[in-house]
């Protein structure tokens, strides 16, 4: 055995870059729902990456008494520590990590049930469409996830993250009820629940030792 082959192998420092494979499935088998996101991270020490989130979304909610869409793009960006220590030549990751997202969305109001005494059953089921665009929100995220390298610099990665809403403005006389990249919302709390699973690729950049 030569000396070079008992050296520790380099590790690879880089921009990782893929989207998300869930969102794509869902909207191909969901017509109430469309989605596009891709995410990135690059490592900037041997346990710590940059990481983000940009997407577009857009789903209808149809409720009992409503129908409403929201749609609009949203940015999630981070941090992740990698609580993993891999193995001899290994580079995966099981990771823990912060997010702040931010959406701009529009919310559109498509019906509508209102309580009177017209009829019998006492209601009317009203179909006016009413929109509006320019509403916002912010939150924060705790994301817990793993990327496994399946071939050279090709990885399939899955992610559950935890969201409490910090920010939101409402349309005027109905609350949103689906913030894109964030998720549903309702009167009850402000946590939400989201998940991912990538497809990316690794651009090295640089090589260093452990």
């Amino acid at each position: 055995m030569s000396a070079r082959d008992t050296l520790p192998p380099a590790e690879k420092y880089g921009l990782r870059a893929g989207v998300d494979i869930a969102r794509l499935v869902r909207s191909a088998l969901d017509n109430n729902y469309t989605g596009f996101e891709i995410e990135g991270d690059y490592r900037i020490h041997r346990k710590i990456y940059i990481a983000g989130e940009v997407g577009n979304e857009s789903l209808i909610r149809d409720e009992e008494n409503i129908n409403v869409e929201g749609s609009g793009t949203y940015i999630r960006a981070g941090f992740d520590y990698n609580v993993y220590d891999n193995w001899y030549g290994m580079q995966n990751s099981i990771y823990v990590g912060l997010r702040y997202g931010f959406s701009t969305f529009s919310q559109e109001l498509n019906e509508y049930t209102i309580f009177t005494d017209n009829n019998f059953f006492g209601t009317d089921r009203i179909t006016d469409s009413i929109k509006q665009d320019g509403l916002n929100a912010g939150w924060l995220e705790f994301v817990f996830g793993l990327e496994v390298e399946v071939i050279s610099n090709i990885y399939l990665g899955a992610s559950l993250s935890l969201r409490t809403l910090v920010n939101e403005s409402k349309p005027d006389g109905f609350d949103n009820l689906y913030i894109p990249g964030f998720g549903k919302t309702n009167d009850f709390n402000n946590i939400g629940v989201g998940y991912n699973y990538t497809i990316s690729y690794l651009i090295p950049i640089a090589k260093r030792k452990r």
